[in-house]
């Protein structure tokens, strides 16, 4: 199989680019099963009514989230949706689900969504102590198991990784906005990378309007963010697995730049 992360999608300028190059990367790339982290959709922060039924009528297969999950209040009408992941480490009561189980080709996949504490800004419960009763709640009823660790600190997401190293079929990260070029199988089969990158503005800061950015690093005061325009990069990441065992054998970063 080949399942198929796509990273963070910034503005709606970012879901036109995935309307445009989603169903042409699904065909060429014999693609199974879709992740899509929609955490910054809607103006570079949380996810409309509209965007979420964009991304279902791509036939998305699960939607994930993260630090902006509450920044539009529309979440609200849709987030009991199956196919909507948030954070299974925010606080114990909060509305959604941060696990889904979901059926292609005669497979169980477990997809578990996490949000890091290093520099977050997210008063949130230990992931690794969430992600641990996780995977032993599915495992052995599912046939893989992947996690998106929406994390900062480049050290959280690779400590997640060896954590959680053979017990998964793959942990990557999202948040940072910049792919990296890290991706490989771990020691006991886990495959893993730290980032796999946005879907939004090439000409940006991390998706937002250079000039503000630069303005508030150069002078240090308050500067309201905006989106950039322009050209979309898309990024993602391929992980191909073995029929027999659902392990990772290949890993295949797309930079559509």
């Amino acid at each position: 199989m080949r399942i198929l992360a796509i990273g963070d999608i910034v503005g709606e300028n970012g879901v036109r680019k995935l309307k445009q190059e989603l169903p042409r990367i699904r065909q060429e790339k014999n693609i199974d099963f879709v992740i899509v982290n929609a955490e910054n959709s809607a103006g570079g922060m949380g996810i409309t009514t509209k965007i979420f039924e964009d991304l279902l009528d791509l036939n998305v297969d699960a939607i994930t989230m993260g630090n902006h999950t509450w920044g539009k209040k529309d979440i609200f009408s849709f987030i009991d949706h199956p196919k909507l992941l948030r954070p299974a480490n925010y606080s114990k009561g909060v509305v959604g689900k941060g696990l889904g189980i979901y059926e292609c080709k005669n497979k169980k996949i477990a997809v578990i969504n996490l949000i890091g504490r290093t520099d977050m800004n997210v008063l949130s419960e230990n992931p690794f102590t969430v992600a641990n009763d996780l995977v032993n709640q599915v495992i052995g009823d599912v046939d893989m198991i992947f996690i998106d660790f929406h994390a900062e600190a480049t050290a959280e997401k690779i400590a997640m990784g060896l954590y959680l190293d053979g017990k998964i079929t793959a942990l990557y990260g999202t948040h940072t906005h910049v792919q990296t070029a890290d991706e490989h199988i771990l020691e006991n089969g886990t495959a893993y990378i730290t980032d796999i990158g946005m879907t939004g503005p090439k000409n940006s800061v991390i998706g937002m309007d250079p000039t503000a950015s630069i303005k508030r690093f150069v002078t240090s005061l308050p500067e309201r963010y905006k989106l950039a325009e322009g050209d979309c990069i898309l990024n993602g990441c391929i992980f191909e697995t073995n029929d027999e065992n659902c392990r990772v054998e290949k890993i295949i970063r797309i930079n559509m730049r």
